[in-house]
């Protein structure tokens, strides 16, 4: 479990914030991966997931160790998207190393549960958290719950996880 890190973040980042974190994404990632971890888990959402799993694909051509790991909600999780969003989806899914269903179809509750496979399987997790409530609060509140170690983009200084 020590190998693992989770992705969770905010489905909307203006695009400044966006050019902002992404740097110190990479740099948080390549930290990581100097530390042993080598399978990355993202919820594969729009915004914040998409950033890190192209952050961890461009990674791959100098990490070959490393794993991205789709854990998705459910098999249409894409529906209704616009097709441009679905397009991009696709590409990130045909990439992964494995693409995880935490449910066949979307129900009330499925996001929660992908959000809990994601803490309950990870070491690591790094979040872009700035709102009150929502998924990221959620899933960033489980992970601490669990003994997970966040590393949160949204904060000004770097944590890496020492808490």
């Amino acid at each position: 479990m020590k190998i693992t890190c989770c992705f969770t973040g905010h489905r909307s980042i203006s695009p400044n914030v966006k050019k902002k974190i992404e740097k110190r994404f990479e740099n948080e990632i390549i930290h990581l991966v100097d530390q042993g971890v080598t399978t990355f888990l993202c919820g594969g959402a729009l915004g914040f997931d998409t950033l890190a799993a192209h952050c961890v694909l461009r990674l791959k051509q100098h990490y070959p160790q490393v794993q991205l790991w789709l854990v998705l909600p459910c098999r249409n999780q894409a529906e209704g998207w616009a097709e441009s969003d679905r397009v991009v989806y696709d590409q990130i899914k045909r990439q992964a190393d494995r693409v995880i269903y935490t449910s066949d179809t979307y129900w009330p509750g499925c996001m929660h549960k992908r959000n809990r496979f994601l803490a309950d399987h990870s070491y690591w997790c790094i979040c872009y958290l700035n709102q009150p409530g929502g998924g990221t609060r959620y899933t960033v509140e489980t992970c601490l719950q669990k003994g997970v170690r966040v590393i949160n983009l949204a904060d000004e200084t770097p944590s890496r996880g020492d808490q």
